[in-house]
């Protein structure tokens, strides 16, 4: 059986969407809690538990964190894909096994239980923790300090997710991103910047496969502060993970399957063929811009202008009844030359309206825009919008 065939049918069903809380990862604790040791390391600001789950029993050691800001849970969703991919016994029976065998993956769900319940990236004192490596004045990040400095780990992974608005020079969006961190502020290749490059470089390869010309690499510049910046200075390979965007997939499920086939290489479990894994290749991975918007409008007429010009319109994410709402609001009106709209539309020099209105202007919420002539002529309706 093919990965992708295994995937597509086995997935863990129990998580799905964006908005995912302690609360929605506890029956997955009560599932696996006969299967791996799980552990609470201690509780958030607030007094949520912070639990975290050990998986096989080898000698490689892997601490792997997820929503370390509360928003970002793709990452979470592909790691218990991972889980369920190693625990079942009908396919890749050796490779799992050798997986358990020679590793043990320590990996912390949802580091910042607060923010995830409020659908925040920070905490619940309004604290970014992962500008909190030096201070550690939170309990969260004390909690993976002290993780860290038990465990003694062979490699990191620092799971995050990223805004819509990042894409490459390919003029495609920066669907799944990589970094390793800088361990001082020279930028020096240091021995385990190159296992954690050589490593990045290899799953950008397989992912060429499933979403070419979409991988992306952030700028490495160097924050004491950040804890990914702080453990590599600490000589161990840190790898960080950004879960991006592609087309409508704004629940980020098919991300959330690019990153599973990306962990299942990374642990070699699956490998596409057999590339030479060197960390020169990470520097061809091309940097993330921010060059994309949700939506744009191309060549329209505004504010009864006679010069045609473009509307790009963002998403605001809200927590809303435990469902996030995405409110389109106007960001950039101009021509908008080198950028790119995740869905992009040509208004043909037509005059247009937005919520039945003339004047048009930064920062409104929009509804609907149609022509101004004939008003059947929908550009952009928020109702038919599919998340």
């Amino acid at each position: 059986m093919k990965i992708e065939a295994w995937y597509s049918n086995n997935f863990e069903p129990l998580i799905s969407g964006r908005y995912i809380t302690f609360e929605h990862i506890k029956p997955l604790l009560e599932k696996y809690k006969n299967h791996y040791e799980i552990s609470i390391l201690g509780v958030s600001e607030l007094g949520k538990k912070i639990p975290m789950l050990k998986i096989g029993t080898g000698k490689k050691k892997v601490l792997a964190w997820s929503q370390m800001h509360g928003n970002e849970s793709t990452t979470t969703k592909s790691i218990f894909d991972f889980i369920k991919f190693v625990t079942q016994k009908e396919v890749f029976k050796d490779e799992t096994r050798d997986f358990l065998n020679n590793y043990t993956l320590y990996f912390i769900p949802i580091l910042n239980p607060d923010g995830a319940s409020l659908y925040t990236r920070n905490n619940a004192n309004d604290i970014d923790l992962n500008r909190e490596a030096q201070d550690l004045s939170q309990n969260e990040s004390r909690i993976l300090m002290d993780a860290f400095n038990e465990l003694q780990p062979d490699l990191c992974l620092n799971l995050h997710g990223q805004r819509t608005i990042f894409g490459l020079e390919t003029k495609k969006p920066a669907t799944v991103s990589f970094l390793s961190p800088s361990s001082d502020i020279k930028r020096e290749v240091t021995e385990s910047r190159k296992l954690a490059m050589g490593m990045i470089a290899d799953m950008s390869h397989v992912l060429q496969k499933y979403i070419p010309g979409q991988v992306g690499r952030y700028d490495d510049s160097f924050n004491a502060n950040c804890f990914g910046d702080a453990f590599q200075k600490e000589g161990v390979p840190v790898i960080l993970f950004e879960a991006g965007h592609i087309g409508s997939d704004y629940k980020r499920e098919r991300t959330r399957e690019y990153l599973f086939y990306a962990l299942i290489n990374l642990f070699g479990i699956s490998k596409l063929d057999d590339f030479l894994i060197n960390d020169k290749n990470y520097f061809l991975i091309p940097e993330n811009k921010k060059n994309y918007y949700d939506y744009i409008l191309r060549n329209v007429l505004v504010n009864d202008h006679i010069k045609p010009t473009s509307i790009a319109i963002q998403f605001t994410e809200l927590l809303e009844n435990e469902e996030i709402k995405f409110i389109p609001k106007i960001v950039k009106i101009g021509e908008l030359v080198g950028f790119y709209g995740h869905l992009e539309e040509d208004g043909n020099n037509l005059e247009i309206l937005v919520n039945s209105q003339n004047n048009i202007e930064i920062g409104l919420n929009v509804s609907i825009i149609n022509n101004k002539n004939d008003k059947s002529l929908i550009y952009f309706n928020e109702k038919n919008i599919l998340f």
